[in-house]
């Protein structure tokens, strides 16, 4: 399956629909099987430490699966997350921006499953890996037509 938006067309429907996250996140690269996305960190995003809070970790992961199943499937804002699973595996690097690699392991009519890698920017070990589950409005559905 194909993108049916254009990293632009996206970033500019997550600002209509989404517009409490477009600050923070950023399309870098979009293709047919993946999606990088950047987490532009701010003091807000910092746990005591330094280091990136682990919600915002987690919020990276979610935000990367849920665009790339809008540039997949076209407008379906109402798309909701109802599994995840999140490995942390090392400490992110305070101060860096956080950057996720995501491709979406199954896209049906109801369900899409995604898998992230996150990694600080400009390091080459993942700091932190996520698989999550979108479930999908109905197609002909007023949900599937939002936006």
């Amino acid at each position: 399956m194909s993108l049916v938006m254009s990293r632009e067309e996206l970033m500019e429907y997550m600002k209509q629909i989404f517009p409490q996250v477009h600050q923070d996140f950023v399309v870098e690269e979009l293709t047919d099987e993946t999606i990088v996305m950047r987490l532009v960190v701010e003091d807000r995003h910092l746990r005591p430490g330094g280091t990136v809070s682990g919600p915002s970790i987690f919020g990276l992961a979610d935000v990367s699966v849920y665009a790339m199943v809008l540039a997949r499937k076209g407008r379906q804002s109402l798309a909701v997350t109802t599994n995840s699973s999140l490995d942390f595996l090392r400490k992110p690097i305070g101060g860096r921006d956080m950057i996720a690699h995501c491709r979406l392991l199954k896209l049906g009519r109801t369900l899409a499953v995604g898998d992230v890698l996150m990694f600080s920017e400009g390091a080459s070990e993942p700091v932190a890996r996520a698989t999550m589950t979108y479930s999908l409005p109905p197609e002909g559905s007023a949900a599937a037509a939002f936006g």
